[in-house]
């Protein structure tokens, strides 16, 4: 198995840098800017012009997580039977609560795989209540409460259901992970500027903004009943997340907030990455470059906000949801500020 970047020709070796960025948001504390976070955006519009340019949206970035749903549709083409509690968690970067382990059990049990296939790293739960039910319980970290169990889960039951070798499932020469490029470059309208390991074990591609946003827009307006068999996935993994926005991470998560909020299709991913396609098809897509997600779902929503795709008082609502608050000696002395738009 690659354990390392894969150097294409002319690959970049890193994101772009300090001097291509843009400040994005300020932590303010007593009227004081504490901390500035610098990164860069695109939002697009629901033709795919692109209605505001924040930094360098051309350079190439590692979505992480936030190219889930594009590795869910390659599941679902090779024929992973997913339900829509199913499908969100394949999607999701989720919390390990019992109702989310429970979801990914059940998806091995339609493949007949046994919990020792999950080849993702031993997690302990992030939610509280079932961390603490698990030391009472006397039990350690298990792969099925990593935040990614549900996404390997779903890889492996495509591999079963495509006779494929589910112990291989990792390997970036592995026919699925084949299919996962082939949908991502199909998606998103561009090549795939370099591969390295995801946190999971799993390939993470290397794409820009712009392909990220120009994704999340197809997978958002693509409808269950499209007479294209991805686009009939995507319309129907689309309508799942909208189903069971709780699902995709959390309750009040910043991704599960602007589910709720927007009717958006939103994913955050580690190292400061977070993409949300509107059902017009507007779309936008953050990376803060120092790898903190706190002020991305604020800079994407005011962005929107920015371009008229996002009413102000949607705008308000949505801000006030978000964990946007400085706090000192147990009370709000400040807070996470925009400075992008």
């Amino acid at each position: 198995m690659t354990t390392g970047p894969i150097r294409l020709p002319s690959a970049p070796t890193g994101t772009f840098a300090l001097e291509s960025a843009q400040e994005l948001a300020v932590v303010e504390r007593s009227g004081f800017a504490e901390s500035r976070h610098a990164g860069s955006a695109v939002v697009l519009g629901p033709e795919g012009t692109v209605l505001r340019s924040v930094g360098d949206p051309e350079a190439a970035i590692f979505p992480r997580s936030a190219l889930k749903p594009f590795q869910a549709l390659a599941s679902m083409a090779s024929g992973a039977d997913l339900a829509p509690e199913e499908l969100v968690l394949a999607t999701a970067s989720h919390d390990g609560t019992a109702e989310q382990a429970r979801i990914v059990r059940d998806v091995l049990k339609k493949g007949r795989l046994r919990l020792s296939a999950l080849r993702c790293p031993a997690d302990w739960p992030k939610d509280q209540e079932s961390r603490d039910s698990m030391v009472r319980d006397g039990h350690g970290p298990h792969p099925i409460f990593h935040n990614c169990s549900g996404k390997h889960a779903a890889m492996l039951l495509a591999c079963v259901r495509s006779g494929w070798d589910p112990a291989a499932y990792l390997d970036p020469a592995h026919p699925l992970q084949d299919r996962v490029r082939e949908v991502v470059q199909r998606m998103t309208s561009g090549p795939i500027l370099a591969t390295g390991v995801d946190g999971c074990g799993l390939p993470v591609h290397a794409i820009t903004l712009t392909g990220l946003a120009t994704g999340f827009a197809r997978l958002r307006t693509a409808r269950s009943d499209s007479p294209w068999a991805i686009y009939r996935d995507a319309g129907t993994l689309t309508e799942a997340v909208l189903a069971h926005p709780d699902l995709i991470s959390g309750q009040g998560r910043p991704d599960a907030v602007l589910i709720e909020e927007l009717g958006a299709l939103a994913k955050v991913g580690a190292e400061g990455v977070l993409a949300v396609a509107l059902e017009d098809g507007t779309a936008v897509a953050v990376k803060v470059l120092d790898g903190s997600l706190r002020p991305a779902a604020a800079v994407a929503v005011t962005l929107l906000a920015s371009v008229g795709a996002v009413a102000p008082a949607t705008h308000a609502r949505v801000l006030s949801r978000l964990d946007l608050t400085v706090s000192g000696g147990g009370a709000p002395v400040g807070a996470i500020r925009v400075t992008c738009a």
